[in-house]
């Protein structure tokens, strides 16, 4: 059976010509904020990544067809469709045989950079163990297959709704290298900072770049996770969002809230109750990462 992929005329003039090509998410997209803001704010991800030397694809299910870049009326439409699927693992490819559309999550994401043969992945945040994951086993598919897909992932660390210790527990576990950038602490998303010791450190995209490049001549599975912190100006300090967090988690448990709905309803709190300063640091530090990830990109072609 053929994989039904279409690229967008500047992905696909990219990747033949053997250019930098930085993959995107589409759950931001969908699930993330409302039209028309939900575009805009792709449209700018994806500049920032053309600004830093790459070329965005940004990563859908459209009428059962996995879109490895959208042209610009692709993301319009996708941007107001509704009841839009949000794919991980277990659900990309019965979404793409039935014909469905789907936005992919980071494991989706891998999943489709990977057969597209782009090595590098810009996102927000990385699922991971949610709280109480001991009683719920609520953990992210998104760290398995950081263990299964040779992409490298740049993020602000996993979300700061997670159990973060554990998260990077199981990644170490699973053998993922997590490389902070820049800064001797694991950043959390929201905050620039935190009390985990990176175990990885590296302070330029080519020394990220290389350790890509070597963990496929070694013939090691799976990819690798760079944490990049948000820049201090947008960040939200870990001490101002605990009790905010710890109040959307009670909510989330008093309203029996689980499995795929409790990320999205967490969200959707803590927006509410930072009078809407999460969102403007979660593109702050989506775009951050995006331009990062160019630079990484580029300097694997070196």
């Amino acid at each position: 059976m053929t994989i039904p992929l279409t690229y967008s005329a500047k992905v696909a003039e990219a990747l033949a010509k053997g250019h930098a090509v930085v993959a995107l998410e589409s759950t931001i997209i969908t699930h993330g904020m409302p039209f028309p803001q939900n575009v805009e704010t792709a449209r700018l991800v994806e500049q920032d990544v053309r600004n830093a030397g790459a070329v965005p694809a940004t990563i859908a299910v459209m009428g059962g067809r996995l879109h490895i870049g959208l042209e610009a009326a692709a993301l319009d439409a996708l941007g107001q469709a509704q009841n839009v699927a949000k794919l991980s693992r277990a659900d990309l490819a019965a979404c793409i045989a039935t014909g469905g559309t789907g936005a992919t999550t980071v494991a989706a994401t891998m999943i489709a950079a990977h057969l597209a043969g782009i090595h590098v992945f810009a996102t927000g945040g990385i699922g991971g163990v949610h709280r109480g994951a001991e009683t719920s086993f609520d953990i992210s598919a998104d760290l398995q297959e950081l263990a299964l897909t040779p992409v490298t992932v740049v993020a602000a660390g996993a979300k700061a709704i997670l159990d973060l210790p554990k998260t990077f527990e199981v990644l170490e576990t699973l053998g993922v290298p997590v490389i902070v950038y820049g800064q001797d602490s694991i950043p959390a998303f929201w905050s620039a900072t935190s009390d985990m010791v990176a175990p990885l450190r590296m302070n330029d995209p080519a020394s990220i770049a290389a350790s890509h490049k070597m963990r496929g001549a070694m013939g090691l599975a799976g990819g690798q996770l760079v944490t990049n912190p948000i820049p201090l100006g947008d960040e939200i300090p870990a001490t101002t969002l605990a009790p905010i967090i710890a109040k959307a988690l009670a909510e989330a448990e008093a309203h029996k809230i689980s499995a795929k709905a409790v990320t999205p309803f967490l969200l959707d709190r803590i927006f509410a109750l930072t009078d809407g300063r999460s969102l403007t640091a979660n593109i702050a530090l989506v775009r951050n990462n995006a331009r990062l990830a160019a630079e990484i990109a580029r300097a694997m072609l070196k």
